[in-house]
């Protein structure tokens, strides 16, 4: 691996490790020190930092020498794509993994929209974009990076049922009992016309932007 390979790594290594510390074993000690208010400053610092870190490490990277997968990878990478903005567009609302007054009411109600699919919709959301993109097999750089954003989000997940689950208690215990972590794709077409126009929308959009930003057609784009 050369040295901006390995600067890379060091880079998403550094902004997924901040979020796993400061959302879980650091969190309790931080608030403590600094107060809730110095620790969502603090939070937002190291955040931002590592993520602009991340970035001029992906940029100044130059690492396109994987195969790639073909037309069928672009197939599997945009189908992966529409499914994430789809569970994205439904997350926002009746969501009690969101730092809102609301959630333990949330937590309580019956599952509908993207929730019965999972109750992590904004989660497997990353999960499944950055899945897309390791399908792609484009770059080691891609793939680094990719990995790192799924990690995050797919391990943050599983961290984040503990953490609500000590914070909710019964009505956490409760939510989960009636979701899943896993994708139900079963539930999928049952999610609501809501998310899947607006999923569709952001999917057209966003791979739209992708040739515009990166110069390369993603999604449907590529074959019109």
């Amino acid at each position: 691996m050369d040295g901006d390979l390995i600067t890379l790594a060091a880079a998403n290594a550094a902004f997924v490790g901040s979020h796993f510390a400061m959302s879980h074993p650091l969190r309790a000690p931080m608030v403590k020190a600094l107060g809730a208010g110095g620790f969502t400053l603090a939070y937002t610092v190291v955040s931002f930092a590592t993520l602009g870190w991340l970035a001029h490490a992906f940029t100044n990277s130059d690492s396109l020498d994987l195969p790639g997968s073909g037309e069928a990878g672009w197939i599997i990478a945009s189908v992966l794509t529409w499914l994430a903005m789809v569970l994205l567009a439904g997350s926002f609302v009746g969501n009690p993994a969101l730092p809102t007054p609301m959630a333990e009411a949330q937590a309580r109600a019956e599952p509908k929209g993207v929730f019965r699919v999972t109750r992590h919709p904004m989660m497997w959301a990353i999960g499944l974009w950055a899945l897309s993109h390791m399908v792609l097999f484009w770059s080691t750089r891609t793939m680094i990076t990719a990995f790192a954003m799924g990690t995050l989000a797919l391990v943050g997940a599983r961290l984040q049922d503990g953490k609500k689950s000590a914070l909710m208690g019964e009505a956490w215990a409760e939510w989960s009992s009636r979701t899943s972590y896993w994708p139900r794709w079963g539930q999928f077409l049952s999610v609501g016309a809501v998310p899947l126009v607006a999923g569709t929308v952001l999917w057209l959009v966003g791979s739209w932007i992708h040739l515009w930003h990166a110069g390369i057609p993603a999604g449907v784009w590529r074959w019109l």
